[in-house]
C-alpha cells in the first residue's frame, strides 16, 4: 500500500512546502482539499493548474486526489451539484490525479429511497464525464451515508466503474460497522481509504495516529488479508479543530506507524 496525506491537515499551506513535507516524510502522495481558502482549487486557471501540476512532479509526489465538497444526494435541481463535480473533475485531469472525493449530504426531509435515488443519478452522469477524462469519482462514507452499507445502496445503482467509494475509517466507524463488514460492502467499488484517530465517538478532535480508538490496525490487517494495495491517505481535520496539534510534527511518527501495521498484518 502507499501512503498519502490530505491538505485537510495543513490549512492554507503554500504548494511548495506541501509538496516539501510529503517528500521529507516518506509519503507517495497528497489528497489536496479543494476550497477557495486553499491555494489549489477549481477556480484556478490553466497556467496556475499546470504550475501545480510541476511542482508535485518535480518532488516526485503524487496527486492522489481532489477532496472537493460537491453533495450528490443534497436535495434540489441536479444541475449544479452535477456541474460542480464536473469543475473538480476538470482540475483532477488538468493536475494528473485519478480520484475526486464527493459526499453523500442527503438531507433530513429526504427519505433514504429519495436520497439513493438522487445520489444514484448524479453520480451516474458524472462518472460518465469522468471516465472521458479519466477520472474516477468517489463518494466517501460520510454524513447521511457514513457506512459501507449505506454507500453501497447508491453506487449498487450506478453499476459504472467510474463511480466509486472512498472509505473513511472514523465515519463507518461512528456507525457501528467492523473494518471487516465495511470491507466486504466496499471491496467492489474501493477507490482508496482515509484513516484517522480519535479520542472518541465524543471526541473527535483529531489525534496522532495510533493515539485513539479507531480500529487501525484491523483496517489494515482486512485490507492486507484480501491483497488489497490501493492508498491509505491520513485526513487529520486540522482545520475544524485550531486546538489540534500542527500536523507537520506528526507526519514522522504517523508514517512510521503505518509502517508498523503494514509489516505486523504481512
Amino acid at each position: 500500500m502507499r501512503l498519502a496525506f490530505s491538505t485537510l491537515g495543513v490549512p492554507g499551506l503554500p504548494v511548495t512546502d506541501v509538496v516539501r513535507l510529503a517528500a521529507t516524510h516518506g509519503y507517495h502522495g497528497v489528497e489536496l482539499r479543494a476550497h477557495p481558502e486553499e491555494p489549489v482549487h477549481p477556480g484556478l486557471d490553466v497556467d496556475e493548474r499546470a504550475d501545480v501540476a510541476a511542482e508535485f512532479k518535480a518532488g516526485g509526489i503524487d496527486v492522489l486526489g481532489i477532496a472537493g465538497y460537491a453533495r450528490v444526494a443534497a436535495p434540489g435541481d441536479d444541475g449544479p451539484v452535477i456541474e460542480e463535480v464536473r469543475r473538480l473533475v476538470d482540475l483532477a485531469r488538468d493536475l494528473g490525479a485519478p480520484y475526486v472525493r464527493v459526499f453523500p449530504g442527503g438531507g433530513h426531509e429526504q427519505t433514504h429511497e429519495r436520497a439513493d435515488a438522487t445520489a444514484a443519478r448524479r453520480l451516474g452522469t458524472a462518472a460518465e464525464y469522468g471516465a472521458d477524462l479519466g477520472v474516477r469519482i468517489l463518494l466517501e462514507t460520510h454524513d447521511s451515508h457514513r457506512t459501507g452499507a449505506d454507500a453501497i445502496r447508491v453506487l449498487g445503482r450506478v453499476g459504472h466503474r467510474n463511480a466509486g467509494a472512498l472509505w473513511d475509517v472514523m465515519h463507518t466507524w461512528l456507525g457501528g460497522e467492523q473494518p471487516s463488514e465495511s470491507y466486504a460492502a466496499l471491496a467492489p467499488f474501493l477507490g482508496y481509504v482515509q484513516v484517522k484517530d480519535i479520542a472518541s465517538a465524543d471526541d473527535t478532535t483529531p489525534l496522532s495516529l495510533g493515539a485513539g480508538v479507531l480500529p487501525l490496525a484491523e483496517c489494515v490487517e482486512v485490507l492486507s488479508r484480501h491483497g488489497w494495495d490501493g492508498w491509505l491517505c491520513w485526513e487529520y481535520e486540522k482545520r475544524w479543530y485550531e486546538e489540534a496539534a500542527p500536523l507537520d510534527g506528526l507526519l514522522a511518527a504517523g508514517h512510521d506507524h503505518l509502517c508498523r501495521l503494514l509489516n505486523d498484518s504481512a
